[in-house]
């Protein structure tokens, strides 16, 4: 999700039970819940309610809760089922055509009927306002919908892209109704019609309020009444306070280490607890391969060889995130251990200094490491502080660290003015392409100079072009070795996720997983 300028808020989130779960809701029509109203509270924004626009963690919460997509992920999957369709599939050996079929009976919110003109027309209209906050960039491969009868839709693209059903399941493939949304520019009103499990009743600064739509009709079993989502706007400490005093059920996205080490460390009795789970959000240290210090490969190497990962998750993160030493995330299929295996887990510094020596360099390598201060979470700064101080301590560097605006940061990348820096990513769906393509595709999101004609001519459409994705773990898996050969990126940590909840609050453990969806139909609570 860098391009969708949204990268993670990082280890400090939701929660779901470890491990994936299987099986998905049973089918629907009348989907009014039998519990009471839920209050999540949240530090994000939402920054749209308009699906061409929005392409932030907040904003795909409530797409993924008010519209459908032709495709939805069930919790604990990662392989995309039908929702708004009836079924889905590839109809050409080479992975450039598919055709949806949909379901009987699908209404909007409004009670206005979902046609095929409605899928054409959100996709056609996404791509035409292409706004650049929007997620236009994620269909590159689309060069057409086309719509035989009102039940069918037919999507033709430009190359072979098996990961398409992945996408069109994202909010990225949100459907809107064609009466109520205008074709060429965004719905500014705050307001959003739609055919998912929920209709937004009121969008506010401080709030959203969602109530059960009763015209859906999907695979969502909705467990309560409605849905409170209160914003926090990045202030944590409000946040933790609502939690503690029961404004909220539920506290997401935007907890510190601290925050949850405290609650977990609290008497039993509070009436709250801290539930855990894993995550496919990541982080990386970024090489501009232009700079005159970090585009040398041996001050890359030297850094892989210097790195403390597990010091930093135990004295940035007090335990709240995960070692990384991929680029495909565990628990994602092509995850393999590559900087582990090349660079090993214990830093050496002897192997740092010959990594020096190999490029010519014999005295201390003065570089500067930038951060952005909340971005990618509140404790950015503190890391990237001491892994500047890991690399002093060796003797080989003389390291420090300058931290920036967003805007100015994203500026400055984009220049290419910093040697190194610091980037999350939270995947918009869950396939190793996603976290490969973006990064070392053509149009590389990182602004770091860095093309390999390998991974891009050959090892990326050859993924791309692979149905079966488990037979991808090869081209994924050479990907990887030439990446951490190469350096252009060096991975740091993979996040935990969690959530603080409140006493008889249930369903929390279908609400995240690596899909990034959080369902709010799964949510139940105890009638006060």
């Amino acid at each position: 999700m860098n391009i969708r300028n949204q990268w993670p808020v990082l280890p400090l989130v939701v929660g779901l039970a470890s491990g994936l779960l299987t099986g998905c809701g049973t089918e629907s029509g009348d989907s009014a819940g039998d519990g009471s109203n839920v209050v999540v509270g949240m530090s994000d924004d939402v920054l749209a309610t308009d699906p061409a626009s929005g392409y932030d963690p907040g904003s795909w919460l409530l797409f993924n809760n008010v519209f459908q997509s032709l495709l939805s992920f069930p919790k604990g999957a990662t392989e995309p089922q039908p929702e708004a369709a009836e079924s889905c599939v590839f109809t050409d050996s080479q992975t450039t055509v598919y055709k949806c079929t949909l379901k009987d009976g699908l209404k909007f919110s409004n009670g206005d009927e979902l046609t095929s003109e409605d899928v054409k027309f959100s996709f056609d209209r996404m791509l035409k306002i292409n706004d650049p906050d929007g997620p236009a960039i994620m269909f590159p491969t689309l060069e057409k919908v086309e719509t035989p009868d009102e039940k069918t839709v037919v999507f033709r693209l430009n190359t072979a892209d098996a990961t398409f059903p992945s996408k069109i399941a994202s909010g990225a493939g949100s459907i809107v109704d064609h009466g109520q949304y205008d074709a060429d520019g965004l719905r500014k009103d705050g307001k959003a019609v739609g055919s998912g499990p929920y209709q937004l009743d009121s969008f506010e600064d401080g709030q959203a309020v969602f109530s059960v739509n009763e015209n859906y009709k999907g695979t969502a079993k909705v467990s309560n009444t409605g849905v409170t989502l209160k914003f926090f706007n990045g202030d944590q400490t409000a946040l933790k306070q609502a939690i503690q005093n029961g404004d909220v059920d539920i506290a997401y996205r935007g907890l510190t280490a601290g925050d949850i080490a405290d609650t977990e460390k609290a008497d039993d009795g509070t009436g709250v607890e801290v539930v855990e789970g894993s995550s496919a959000e990541v982080q990386h240290l970024v090489f501009n391969m232009d700079d005159p210090v970090a585009g040398k490969l041996g001050v890359r190497k030297a850094i892989a060889h210097l790195l403390d990962r597990e010091a930093l998750i135990k004295d940035v993160y007090q335990g709240t995130a995960t070692p990384l030493y991929s680029i495909i995330p565990a628990g994602i299929a092509g995850h393999n251990t590559a900087f582990f295996d090349t660079y090993g887990a214990r830093p050496s510094k002897s192997k740092a200094q010959a990594a020096l020596r190999k490029d010519g360099i014999t005295g201390k390598v003065k570089l500067t490491l930038w951060s952005t201060p909340s971005r990618y979470g509140p404790a950015t700064d503190q890391e990237l502080n001491a892994i500047a101080g890991q690399l002093n301590a060796s003797g080989l560097f003389d390291a420090n660290v300058k931290s920036v605006s967003f805007g100015q940061y994203e500026k400055d990348i984009a220049a290419g003015k910093y040697g190194v820096y610091v980037k999350g990513w939270v995947p918009d769906y869950p396939d190793a392409d996603n976290f490969t393509a973006p990064f070392f595709g053509e149009g590389n999101v990182l602004s770091n100079n860095y093309d390999n004609d390998t991974i891009t001519g050959s090892l990326i459409p050859r993924t791309a072009a692979l149905t079966n994705r488990a037979a991808t773990d090869k081209e994924f898996g050479e990907l990887q070795d030439i990446v951490a050969d190469e350096l252009p990126v060096l991975p740091v940590w993979q996040a935990k996720q969690y959530a603080v909840v409140r006493d008889g609050v249930y369903g929390l453990e279908y609400c995240l997983d690596a899909s990034t969806v959080f369902r709010f139909w799964e949510l139940s609570k105890d009638a006060s």
